[in-house]
């Protein structure tokens, strides 16, 4: 009987389970999760704020998920170290377990720059996590100021979820523009605008220079008074396991397309992971959730004896703010092709023939189209491009293609 251990409890983790059980539907699976939480969706912390949902409805899967799948779980535990010689993992408490095959999901943490005087601010978040947002949500009161630092993903869906629980929002960034890593300029001065419309303040081009217990100094020399700051700059992957047992790490954890690290019989899925990215055509994390959890599939029927690849991921970004909808995917390389109309945006990026990416504001059904011409590299001579370029629709497709990929829908 093998023995399976995976290190993470979250989406990865899930995948990599239900890849094992795919094959091998008696061998033991002990899952190290340092969240004492059952696995939960982390996109909805900020709508948990918002009063949206609650931790019951955020459940990824059910209470019975572990039972049924005959896994060990051991909660609130920490994995600190991996023995890739005698197949070990030790724990915070100094236990250790066994594997034959080991998958590291662990996920990826918050960056915290050193900022001078960063210790002297009593209240202060991430906000990545669901105890992250609990915590958060235990400090809120309605005239409270609150300072968030970084304008990206996290910081945007924080201001969002707390909006109407405080009195005043500043997010302040040292790009010059919201969602500077999936957004260009004019994109993002439509969301910005939005946004502030629905009274979220910035200080963009921008960044504190140091705390001085409830103020930020900020580098233009002006000052922001707060009570509650969110520090939301960035992740970091959690790489370490891995790298300190000997494994070859760069951002992520290196694996090749079937999840494998340079360990011997250790894989690594999620977050922590640095796989190849189709649309850029090199290695790099792809930290989104639906990529998570085909990693971990892939890991886990690979681990279980299968064959599997996962090597066409693609990064993408699916999100809103205030009833403002945006999808994007690839990379914005090669000649630019734009349709806005009624403050909507659709632009796609072609270079050598092929679809590279695109940014979608307030247009975005079927968007999964697009992304299966970047995906699939599909040569644009084959479809409607002009159609394409007004709409997201099959009938871009041949009636042969249509056949073959939609099963007879003409």
């Amino acid at each position: 009987m093998k023995r399976y251990v995976i290190i993470g409890g979250g989406v990865a983790a899930v995948g990599c389970i239900e890849g094992i059980r795919s094959i091998d539907r008696e061998g033991e699976i002990t899952v190290i999760s340092e969240e004492d939480h059952p696995v939960y969706s982390r996109p909805l912390i900020s709508y948990l704020l918002e009063g949206k949902t609650d931790t019951e409805r955020m459940k990824y899967r059910p209470d019975g998920f572990y039972k049924e799948n005959g896994c060990r779980v051991f909660c609130g535990r920490r994995a600190v170290s991996i023995n890739a010689v005698s197949h070990t993992v030790t724990l915070d408490d100094g236990a250790e377990t066994l594997y034959d095959k080991l998958c590291v999901a662990a996920g990826s943490r918050p960056f915290v720059p050193s900022f001078d005087g960063l210790d002297t601010v009593e209240n202060k978040f991430s906000f990545m996590t669901l105890d992250d947002a609990l915590a958060l949500d235990a400090a809120l009161f309605e005239s409270a100021r609150v300072l968030i630092v970084g304008a990206g993903l996290i910081g945007l869906k924080c201001a969002e979820g707390i909006r109407d629980r405080v009195g005043s929002i500043t997010v302040c960034d040292l790009a010059d523009r919201v969602l500077s890593s999936i957004l260009d300029s004019a994109c993002a001065a439509v969301v910005q605008k939005h946004l502030e419309q629905n009274g979220i303040g910035f200080m963009l081009g921008d960044t504190v220079q140091r705390f001085e217990d409830s103020r930020a100094c900020m580098k233009s020399g002006g000052t922001v008074d707060f009570d509650l700051l969110v520090l939301a700059v960035g992740v970091r992957a959690n790489s370490e396991l891995v790298r300190d047992a000997g494994g070859e790490v760069n951002r992520g954890i290196l694996v090749d397309e079937k999840m494998q690290t340079t360990l011997t019989d250790v894989y690594a899925a999620g977050d922590c992971a640095e796989g190849y990215d189709a649309a850029l055509g090199a290695r790099r994390v792809l930290a989104i959730l639906p990529n998570a959890y085909m990693q971990g599939n892939t890991a886990g029927i690979n681990m279980a004896g299968g064959e599997k690849e996962f090597g066409n991921a693609v990064p993408m970004n699916s999100i809103g703010f205030f009833g403002l909808h945006m999808m994007t995917a690839g990379v914005y390389d090669g000649e630019m092709f734009e349709d806005a109309e009624n403050g909507s945006i659709r632009r796609l990026f072609v270079k050598d023939g092929r679809l590279t990416g695109y940014i979608l504001i307030g247009v975005t059904d079927r968007a999964g189209i697009y992304t299966s011409l970047i995906r699939e590299k599909t040569p644009l001579d084959t479809v409607d491009f002009d159609l394409t370029k007004k709409a997201a629709s099959n009938l871009i497709f041949s009636q042969d293609i249509r056949r073959k990929k939609f099963g007879g829908v003409v």
